[in-house]
């Protein structure tokens, strides 16, 4: 009687203690992805847990109603209240929304145009950044590179100068991967390239990056070929509030960000804005940069119906580059002690003590959206994005010739920096000493025309009309207009479907002009190939133009003085596009997608005869159509397969051929066949991904530098034109997330590829005049040899591994190591022999970080970030030019010959920032 007496006692007081279990689940307000590791705990008690890889918790609490604290770094902390019945409890899904503490605002709810695929349900390959991974781990490295540890992703800062580096996804650069800012493609629309200096503010503002591999669930017809980057910006609807942050680090690093929200108003109103400026001396030697950023949306909702966000970006910025590689053999001749110098940049010197650079980017692409979405009824909406782009800028560069030499062949220092100064002297008529040949001294007596030094060119390089070194700038800007629309409904509870249109327009404006006479007083033209000047004629420019940001995008371009060449380019872009997806109980969700596109290109001469030459425009029909199916087997597994076809425009230089108004004979769409099926495995522990793809892209064009009979004694540069390229991609990708402890979290992928060239290709060749090369009557085709080899450019096999370990609750490190192998030459197939592709050396690198916050006024925090990238200090080929393989008795570094032209990544690197929320 006393036992049983004792069991009811604690079995009553277990009960008092216990009273019974509740659970949910808990996802990202931005993608509404699952959040692994969110807090879960009882108000008022000790007792918590966590949630799992699904977002999945389950809590035994002590009352039978009362509160639990859901908390995620980064994000805002929800109290929801519960009250048990039959001792249980199912929050169902709770949504934690972005917070000032990790930059990672609410995103715009354009959800139909976003394109944002969902885990377990979308039958794509995908991984997402979020924002606190952004702002932690990024540091003072370039944008791409926060995606380096992503599958089948190859990310390197190229030259090395602010904003110039780049990214390959599956071994296909940004002109055959669409990168989209809130769902709306940003990809030039004359090259299809995308200009990461141009986008140096995007680590400031986006709350969220997902990256689609292969051709992905975007439901544009846009250049995914590799796959898709859309990054996800913070909007207006934030609460009160803002953050000041600070950042220095090696060579003189400097970034300063503020940022403040006002909070949604009574009547609807709401705004958001940042402001930055980052600034440096840059880890490559002559690398200085300046860049801003700003970001305003201001959002406004009149109803429940309708809501209206407008954005506007950019970020004008200047910067030195290094732009293109340097041999290896250069690097350790100013290197020490048989190691290269991998800072070195032959691209500048000293002008009157001061750093000058021939290669100097500037450019600044304000973006502005306005963004509509209007719930017609529960079940139909409308979003419509209308958007418009000013880029304004381009690069330097020299051009003319002192004594037949141009400036990279003229005598440098001792420490192979160019003698700007003495070019300066003698521009304006002194007297210099070595600087052409050795031990020359010469006395100049430029040609005069009413006394001045005239600084002039040649297009054909006849030294006998060339005389003065000019760093001139070529201007690359545009205007861009778009809108995009997309319509969804859903049609039951099956079944949803989506239409809309991508219309757009686009300018691109292509010229020349003077930037820095350099000591001359004039510079005349004589190199309009065009409009060349005649007997006795005479063009004289007095005119420069800076260099710096341009932040005034809006200017007259028509006064300016131009040289060498003056062109427009005009893109214009009629699309429509339609989903459907069909979902099958909870388990089974299917997808069918269509797009037609047709492409306008039109080219316009402005330095030929007048009036202007313009042709008409050549348009151009292309599209796509894919599909897939996820199947989820039961709450641990899933599979998904996709496959689709795109018939892809070419770019417009494989319309308009040789830099003229010249159509091309051969135009012909590109056609990408993709295929992928993957398994993903879902726990409360463990998270994997495996997938294989095949990707095939044909009828490919590619327009080249390239030498005819090189090194004999008919040897003519030129171009070559090559056609019916085709590139096979095929790989395996794995990446998982194990959470170890509650303290310690694994992470790592593998990437295992066999990219390379199907068939023969054949290359038709053009002098420097742009005609063609005639032998015996004959324009010169000749047949390349490029079946079976390896494509250039990234890497094809890639491995990483890494942790973030907890220590304290407000102490965390981590670290990463990542390996490359399997790295080609970038090369055209004009330069590969019987050897096939350069095979560069792998390398590995381990980057580690440390992460600390302390409380400050008002309960908010003061949070500190030191990253080390390169810990280890590797000295490491990221890149080659050339494809130059080493003979008998060639000198070598690391097994290849030093004759190649390579970019050196970057050694060890470090930056800090403090972090202050209000």
């Amino acid at each position: 009687m006393k036992k049983l007496f004792l069991f009811t006692f604690l079995l009553i007081g277990f009960a008092a203690f216990s009273q019974g279990t509740i659970s949910g689940k808990v996802l990202d307000g931005n993608t509404n992805e699952p959040l692994l590791g969110a807090n879960v705990v009882e108000t008022g008690a000790n007792n918590g847990t966590t949630t799992d890889f699904d977002g999945n918790f389950s809590l035994k609490v002590s009352e039978n109603s009362g509160s639990v604290n859901i908390t995620y770094v980064g994000y805002e902390t929800q109290n929801i209240s519960y009250t048990l019945s039959n001792g249980s409890a199912n929050l169902k899904t709770i949504v934690l929304m972005p917070d000032d503490n990790a930059l990672s605002e609410v995103v715009i709810t354009a959800a139909g145009v976003l394109d944002i695929a969902k885990d377990r349900k979308t039958p794509v390959a995908v991984s997402t950044i979020g924002a606190e991974q952004i702002q932690q781990k990024l540091g003072s490295q370039e944008f791409p590179e926060i995606l380096s540890n992503t599958p089948s992703i190859y990310a390197t800062k190229q030259g090395g100068g602010f904003g110039d580096a780049r990214i390959n996804i599956r071994g296909f650069d940004t002109q055959n991967s669409a990168v989209m800012i809130n769902g709306v493609p940003v990809n030039d629309m004359e090259n299809g390239q995308v200009y990461w200096s141009n986008w140096a503010g995007l680590s400031d503002v986006a709350s969220a990056i997902q990256v689609q591999r292969g051709l992905g669930s975007s439901k544009l017809a846009i250049s995914s070929v590799g796959g898709t980057i859309n990054v996800i910006t913070k909007s207006s609807e934030r609460k009160e509030g803002g953050f000041f942050s600070g950042a220095v680090g090696n060579n003189d690093y400097l970034k300063n960000v503020v940022s403040y929200s006002t909070g949604l108003s009574e009547n609807g109103w709401s705004g958001s804005f940042l402001f930055s400026r980052t600034a440096g001396d840059g880890y490559i030697n002559g690398g200085k940069f300046e860049g801003y950023n700003y970001f305003a949306a201001i959002g406004y909702k009149p109803n429940e119906d309708h809501s209206l966000e407008f954005t506007v970006t950019g970020a004008p910025q200047w910067h030195h580059q290094r732009s293109r590689g340097i041999a290896i053999s250069e690097y350790l001749k100013y290197g020490n002690d048989g190691e290269p110098n991998i800072k070195y940049n032959d691209e500048w010197g000293y002008k009157n003590g001061k750093e000058f650079s021939f290669r100097r980017n500037f450019y600044h692409k304000p973006v502005l959206n306005l963004t509509w979405d209007w719930d017609i009824t529960d079940a139909t909406k409308l979003t419509t994005t209308t958007y418009a782009s000013f880029g304004r800028g381009g690069g330097t560069g020299e051009i003319g010739e002192i004594q037949g030499a141009r400036q990279f062949q003229l005598n440098r220092t001792s420490d192979g920096l160019i003698r700007v100064d003495d070019i300066i002297r003698y521009n304006s008529g002194g007297s210099v000493q070595g600087l052409v040949g050795e031990d020359l001294t010469r006395v100049i007596q430029r040609d005069q025309v009413n006394g001045l030094y005239l600084n002039n060119s040649d297009i054909n390089d006849n030294a006998d009309n060339t005389n003065g070194i000019t760093r001139r700038a070529s201007i690359n800007s545009h205007n861009w207009y778009g809108v995009l629309a997309n319509l969804k409904t859903e049609l039951n509870e099956n079944l949803v479907l989506d239409f809309g249109v991508d219309l757009r327009t686009y300018t691109g404006f292509h010229y020349r002009r003077v930037n820095d006479r350099l000591g001359a007083d004039a510079y005349q033209q004589t190199d309009d190939r065009n409009n060349p000047i005649g007997e006795g004629e005479t063009n004289i420019f007095y005119e420069t133009y800076d260099a710096d940001q341009p932040w005034w995008v809006f200017g007259d371009i028509d006064d300016e003085e131009k040289i060498d060449y003056y062109n427009t380019g005009l893109v214009n872009w009629v699309g429509a596009f339609g989903q459907l997806e069909y979902t099958i109980g909870e388990d089974i969700t299917t997808f069918v997608q269509g797009s037609l596109a047709n492409q306008g290109f039109a080219r316009e001469e402005f330095f030929g005869e007048t009036p202007p030459e313009k042709t008409d425009y050549e348009n151009i029909l292309g599209g796509n159509i894919k599909g897939g199916v996820n199947w989820n087997i039961d709450d641990n597994h899933n599979v998904f397969a996709n496959g689709g076809y795109y018939s892809k425009q070419p770019l417009f230089d494989a319309v308009y051929i040789n830099f003229g108004n010249n159509l091309n004979p051969d135009l012909q769409n590109e056609k990408i066949v993709g295929i992928e099926a993957g398994y993903g495995y879902r726990s409360r522990k463990l998270r994997a991904n495996v997938n294989v793809y095949r990707t095939s892209w044909a009828d490919r064009f590619e327009s080249v530098g390239a030498t005819f009979n090189q090194g004999e004694p008919d040897e003519v540069r030129g171009t070559a034109n090559i056609t019916g390229i085709t590139q096979v991609h095929m790989g395996v990708e794995a990446d998982f997330r194990y959470k170890l402890t509650n303290t310690v979290t694994l992470r790592g992928m593998l990437s295992v590829a066999d990219w390379q060239y199907q068939d023969d290709v054949t290359a038709a060749y053009f002098d420097n005049d742009q005609s063609p090369i005639i032998v015996g009557g004959v324009p010169q085709v000749e047949t390349l040899e490029l079946d079976g080899v390896k494509v250039g450019d990234a890497a094809q096999f890639t491995t990483s591994l890494g942790a973030d370990v907890n220590i304290l609750d407000n102490l965390s490190v981590d670290a990463n190591y990542r390996f490359h192998d399997n790295l080609y030459a970038d090369f055209d197939a004009t330069s590969v022999g019987p050897e096939g592709a350069l095979k560069l050396p792998s390398y590995g690198l381990l980057d580690a970080g440390l992460s600390f916050n302390v409380p400050f006024v008002n309960d908010e925090r003061v949070e500190f970030r030191l990253n080390i990238n390169n810990v280890l200090d590797e000295t490491y080929i990221s890149e080659s030019d050339t494809n130059v393989f080493a003979e008998a008795g060639d000198s070598t570094y690391d097994g290849i010959s030093t004759q190649n032209r390579v970019f050196f990544g970057f050694g060890r690197t470090w930056n800090a920032s403090v972090r202050f929320n209000f």
